[in-house]
C-alpha cells in the first residue's frame, strides 16, 4: 500500500481519497482513515531534503494541504452525523437506545458541551476508536447547540489531522519511507487512541 499511496502523493487524487475516507469513517469506523493519512504523510515526506541545512522541506506544502484536507473532512463528517442525529426519527432513536455506548455518551455529555470539560471530551473522542461517531451522534440526539459543538469539532479535527500527519512525516525522517516507519507511526496513532478510549471511559465529575 505504501508504494500505491506514494504513486498518488504527487496527484490531487490523494486528497480526494483521504477526504472521502475521513468523511465517511464517522459512519463506518472500520475505514482505515488514520492509517491512510499517516501513510500519505510518509509518502509525501519521502526523499525530502534540506532539513539538515535549515531549509524548508520540499514536502511542506503537500503536508499542510494533507492536514487541511483531513481536518476539513473530519469536521464535515462530524456535522453530517450531528445533523442526522438532531433530526432523529424513530428508527435512529431505537438504534441509539440499543447502543450502550451511545446512551452512555449522551448521559456523559448532557450539558457538558457548554463547558470546557465537554469540549475536551470532543477532542479526546476524536482519537479514540469510534469515539468521533459516538460524540457526534450523542451531541445531535441531545440537541446541543451547533455553536457549542462546532468549534470543538474543528479543534479536534485539526489536532487529529496534525498529529497523524506529523507521525508520518517524522517517521519518514527518522526511519526512512518504509513499512517500518509507517508501522511505528501507526502504532503511535493506535497508542493515542488507546489512551483516549481509556480517558473516555472514566466517569465525569458531577458539578455541585
Amino acid at each position: 500500500m505504501l508504494e500505491s499511496v506514494g504513486s498518488l502523493a504527487d496527484s490531487p487524487w490523494i486528497y480526494v481519497i483521504v477526504a472521502l475516507s475521513v468523511l465517511f469513517d464517522v459512519f463506518l469506523p472500520v475505514l482505515p482513515s488514520g492509517f491512510l493519512v499517516v501513510t500519505a504523510a510518509t509518502a509525501a515526506a519521502a526523499g525530502t531534503a534540506g532539513a539538515a541545512t535549515g531549509q524548508l522541506p520540499s514536502s511542506t506544502p503537500e503536508l499542510l494541504a494533507l492536514t487541511l484536507c483531513a481536518a476539513t473532512a473530519s469536521v464535515l463528517g462530524d456535522l453530517v452525523a450531528y445533523r442526522l442525529a438532531w433530526r432523529g426519527g424513530e428508527r435512529l432513536d431505537r438504534a441509539i437506545a440499543r447502543s450502550r455506548r451511545l446512551t452512555t455518551a449522551q448521559e456523559r455529555l448532557g450539558g457538558a458541551l457548554a463547558r470546557s470539560s465537554g469540549g475536551l471530551l470532543v477532542i479526546i473522542a476524536r482519537f479514540a476508536p469510534a469515539g468521533r461517531s459516538i460524540v457526534s451522534f450523542a451531541a445531535g440526539t441531545a440537541h446541543r447547540r451547533v455553536r457549542e459543538f462546532l468549534p470543538w469539532s474543528a479543534l479536534a479535527g485539526v489536532a487529529w489531522a496534525a498529529y497523524s500527519v506529523a507521525l508520518g512525516y517524522f517517521g519518514a525522517q527518522w526511519l526512512g519511507a518504509s513499512w517500518l516507519s509507517t508501522g511505528v507511526s501507526v502504532l503511535a496513532l493506535i497508542g493515542a487512541g488507546t489512551v483516549a478510549a481509556f480517558v473516555m471511559r472514566r466517569p465525569v465529575p458531577q458539578e455541585a
